[in-house]
């Protein structure tokens, strides 16, 4: 027969070892505040800086494949996107959503990746709403240039923080489909998808 006090023991241990397993059945802090990844909808293609994601072969197999007149691009993008940082993907992702890769609108005839509003000190195209470059790769070169000073610099480092100042709904246009449409672009090309 157990004495009064190892029985009151046992029942102590068999307690705490019960109020510790229980204890650790119940969720920390850090495991309800993180998302499963199933329940995460952060946008995966929406960062614009990074090294190039796509090689220029590839960007020019799409731009060939569009019939678009600015075939033979893709290297110029390719070094763009090296130079500044930028992957150039997205270039080519807003140059699709913007003109169909130059056969639609007025880049076609102003070469403009992203049909740029026309300022003081550029030259546009003749109704003066956007700025004309004389070849495919000024028309680049200014792309990423805008991204880089006017929205990177001022830590609009995603496309869903661009295109609200770049492509507002004020100006007639679907922010929301415009950003799933360049991410789409992305997210396919990335996987190697014409």
């Amino acid at each position: 027969m157990r004495s009064f006090g190892s029985t009151l023991l046992i029942l102590l241990v068999v307690a705490v070892g019960g109020y510790i397993a229980l204890g650790s059945l119940q969720p920390s802090k850090a495991v309800t505040s993180t998302p499963l990844p199933s329940q995460t909808t952060v946008l995966t293609s929406d960062r614009l800086v990074g090294p190039p994601s796509v090689t220029a072969a590839f960007m020019n197999t799409i731009l060939e494949q569009a019939g678009s007149p600015a075939k033979g691009l893709g290297s110029s993008l390719y070094e763009l996107g090296k130079e500044t940082g930028i992957d150039p993907v997205y270039a080519l992702a807003f140059f699709h959503h913007e003109s169909s890769f130059g056969l639609r609108g007025v880049a076609a005839t102003t070469h403009s990746l992203g049909n740029i509003r026309c300022t003081a000190g550029w030259t546009c195209d003749p109704s003066g709403g956007y700025r004309s470059y004389e070849t495919w790769i000024l028309g680049a070169e200014d792309w990423f240039n805008l991204m880089q000073h006017v929205y990177i610099d001022q830590g609009l480092d995603t496309v869903t923080k661009i295109i609200p100042k770049y492509a507002p709904t004020a100006d007639h246009n679907d922010e929301h489909a415009y950003i799933q449409a360049v991410c789409d672009d992305v997210a396919r090309w990335r996987a190697g998808q014409v």
